[in-house]
Formats: C-alpha cells, sequence, structure tokens
C-alpha cells in the first residue's frame, strides 16, 4: 500500500443534492487535538479580560454605564453577525483556513483595541468578535468531521478548553494592568500573545489541507464546510429551540462577562477581590463544561441536565441581588457551574440533534449567529436598565425571567430529535 500524507477516516454522509467529501483527519491526531485545544482557549479571553478592567476604560473615555456597555455588546453583536457568514468563507476557502484567519484576525483586534483611541476600541471589538464568530461556528463542524464518535467528549474538552481561556484572562489582567504600571492597554494588548501563538500551533491544518486537496484534486463542500443555513433550518422547530437555549445562555452569561465585577464594586468590594470573584466563576465553569456535556452523549434527553444547570444559574442570580458581597464565593461558584454546563449542552445539542456535519454546520451558524445577536443585547440592556433605575435590582430580575425562558427553550431542545 502506498504511503500517504494523511491519515482517512470513513466518509460522513453529506445532505443530498451536495458532493461529499471524505471527513479525514489531515494530520497526525495529536497535532489536529493541540490545534482544537489552543484555539480554544482563546474563544473567550479577549471578552473576559475586558470584564475586571471596563470601569478603568469607561473613566479613560467618560463613558456613561449604557455606553460602558457597549464595550462587552459590539464584540457580542458581531460574534452573531460573524456567524452568519463563517459556512460560506468555510466553503469557499476551507474550514482550516479560515480557523487560521481568524486566529490572526483576532489577534490584531486585540492590539487594535488597546490602542488609546475610543474609535480604536471599537474597531478592535468588532474585528475580535468576528474572528471569535467564525472560531465559535466552525469548531462544532469540524468535530462532528473528523471526530465523529468522540463527539460529545470532544465538545467537552474545547468547552473546558475555552472556559480556561476565559477565567485566565478575567483573573490576571488586573495583576497585569499593576505589573503594567497601571496600564490597563498593554494588560489587554497582551492577550495578543496566546492568539498569536494559537495561530502558530494551527498553521500545519492549513498547510496539510492544502497538499492533501492538492494530491486528491478534491474540490466541492466537505461536510465540515457546509452552505450557509438553509430554508429547512429555518422552518425547523427544533432548530429554533436550539437557537433560543444557545442565546439566552449566551446572553446570560455576557451579562456576568459584562457587569459582575462592577455589582461587586458597587456593594463595597475592591477592584482586585472582585476581578477575582469574576475568575473564580469563571474557572468553575469547567466542571459544568466538562460533566455536563459527557452526561448528554449518555442520555436520550438532556432536559434534565438543562434544568439542573438554568436552575444553578438562577440560584447564583438570586444571590447576586438578596447578598451579592457576603456570599459573593457561593454565587461565583453556582453561576460557574450553572453557566459552564449551559454553554456545554447548548454545543453538545447542536452536534446531538444533528444527522451528519453538514447538518451540524449549518445548525451551528443558525444557533450561534442569531443566538449571539440576541445575546448582545443582554449587557447593554442590563447597562440601561442599571442606569435608569439606579441600582441592579431591575436588570437581575431580568436575567430571573430570561432563566425561565431559557428554560423552556432547553427543555425543548432537549428530546431525542433530529434537525
Amino acid at each position: 500500500m502506498p504511503r500517504t500524507t494523511a491519515a482517512t477516516v470513513p466518509l460522513i454522509d453529506a445532505e443530498p443534492g451536495h458532493p461529499p467529501e471524505s471527513s479525514r483527519l489531515l494530520s497526525h491526531p495529536v497535532l489536529l487535538l493541540a490545534g482544537i485545544v489552543v484555539a480554544s482557549l482563546n474563544m473567550r479571553g479577549a471578552l473576559a479580560s475586558m470584564a475586571p478592567l471596563v470601569g478603568d476604560v469607561s473613566a479613560h473615555y467618560g463613558l456613561s454605564s449604557t455606553v460602558s456597555s457597549l464595550v462587552t455588546s459590539v464584540p457580542v453583536l458581531f460574534l452573531g453577525l460573524g456567524s452568519m457568514v463563517a459556512p460560506r468563507l468555510s466553503q469557499r476557502f476551507g474550514t482550516e483556513q479560515v480557523l487560521f484567519t481568524a486566529l490572526v484576525a483576532l489577534a490584531a483586534g486585540i492590539v487594535v483595541r488597546s490602542l488609546s483611541s475610543i474609535l480604536a476600541l471599537f474597531a478592535g471589538s468588532i474585528l475580535l468578535g468576528t474572528a471569535i464568530a467564525l472560531l465559535n461556528v466552525l469548531m462544532p463542524g469540524l468535530i462532528k468531521r473528523d471526530f465523529p464518535h468522540r463527539a460529545a467528549s470532544m465538545t467537552s474538552l474545547y468547552t473546558c478548553a475555552m472556559v480556561i481561556g476565559a477565567s485566565t484572562a478575567a483573573g490576571v489582567s488586573v495583576p497585569l494592568e499593576k505589573s503594567f504600571g497601571g496600564s490597563w492597554q498593554a494588560a489587554l494588548a497582551f492577550w495578543a500573545l496566546p492568539a498569536a501563538v494559537a495561530a502558530a500551533v494551527w498553521f500545519p491544518q492549513v498547510v496539510l489541507s492544502r497538499r492533501t486537496r492538492s494530491a486528491t484534486g478534491a474540490h466541492g463542500t466537505s461536510a465540515a464546510s457546509a452552505p450557509v443555513p438553509g430554508s429547512g433550518i429555518w422552518r425547523a422547530p427544533l432548530a429554533w429551540q436550539v437557537t433560543c437555549f444557545m442565546g439566552l445562555q449566551s446572553l446570560l452569561v455576557y451579562v456576568v462577562i459584562a457587569w459582575m465585577p462592577t455589582i461587586l464594586t458597587d456593594h463595597g468590594m475592591s477592584k482586585a477581590t472582585a476581578g477575582i470573584v469574576f475568575a473564580v466563576s469563571n474557572l468553575i465553569q469547567v466542571a459544568g463544561a466538562f460533566v455536563f456535556p459527557l452526561l448528554a452523549g449518555r442520555m436520550r434527553n438532556q432536559g434534565p441536565l438543562v434544568a439542573v444547570a438554568v436552575g444553578l444559574t438562577a440560584a447564583g442570580y438570586v444571590g447576586l441581588l438578596v447578598n451579592p458581597v457576603g456570599g459573593a464565593w457561593a454565587w461565583a461558584a453556582l453561576l460557574g457551574v450553572g453557566q459552564g454546563g449551559s454553554v456545554g449542552l447548548a454545543l453538545t445539542m447542536i452536534v446531538l440533534r444533528s444527522r451528519n456535519a453538514y447538518t451540524a454546520a449549518r445548525l451551528s451558524g443558525t444557533a450561534q449567529g442569531v443566538g449571539y445577536l440576541l445575546a448582545a443585547a443582554g449587557p447593554l440592556a442590563a447597562g440601561a436598565l442599571y442606569q435608569s433605575s439606579g441600582g441592579w435590582t431591575a436588570p437581575i430580575v431580568l436575567m430571573l425571567l430570561l432563566c425561565g425562558a431559557q428554560l423552556a427553550a432547553g427543555l425543548g431542545a432537549g428530546r431525542d430529535r433530529k434537525v
């Protein structure tokens, strides 16, 4: 048998009417796994690093609470808009190439955001939000393609890496600011380094992908590079339930990312301690992000897991309402496990509710595109309610109502059906 440069695995079913392509491991599985992990470590870090420093950024530019919320809402908005174009870009240029470009764009966006200009602040936020959107959407399809029989465990792994990256960024941003002589710009710019490292680790996938396509003469649409979501997805009630669950859990997460440190400091906690509490909450998400997808892969109906995850999240929000500082560590733990479990379930259900990698890519584009557009409204609405009411009661009550909507969507999405 002739030697080849890439291992192959059996074909994954393609959508009728579209040419199938082999779902192949383009490199050694360890190299591919390393690329997935380092890319995932950067999928939230750029956003989480801003949360402990948003007060300093707002003070520097003289921003109101409502405008300050845009610092978090703008990149989340472009998480949604970028998600809409990700499948088309993947189809045109290949999944590996788009993921590499996204990591380079992420590093560039982080640097631009840190420049001393309010225009650069929002331009960089737009660029990094779009880059993260490409990573978010294409990763489930890549996993469904290259690890079809280990989808739940691989989703657990990359979700954990994503959460670890976020918690690390949240926990060390304030110490970084101090080490750089009080420069929040330098503290934010630092996170371009791990993004650049991730791009370097991912680059061999681009080279091997091009080499394999050239050697085999492969053309057309691969399962992980499916066309843009079509009318069938938009008409499927199950797809909308997955989308609503994704969007609402993301909204609740980004409200915590945007405002949890501010809620704690407004009630008398020091900025450094609030940053640590926030980082711990992110770190604890690893437990939920790891355990819930593994359990979900062993259950036909994920409804009970949805109820547990949403219940823990709601309990954490209630704690922030009644005794934010006194029970801060407990609320951080509840929010951590609940929100980590929710994001893990949302990403896992994209895979479990799909018949093949083609559908997974389409459903991922829809769920994350529409979902993040919904999520972008969360930090902005919370900031506006805080400014108009003069306190955090109204925003937190709204979040609790949205927990109820998330539960309803998740119970529907958790049923054993396929899009």
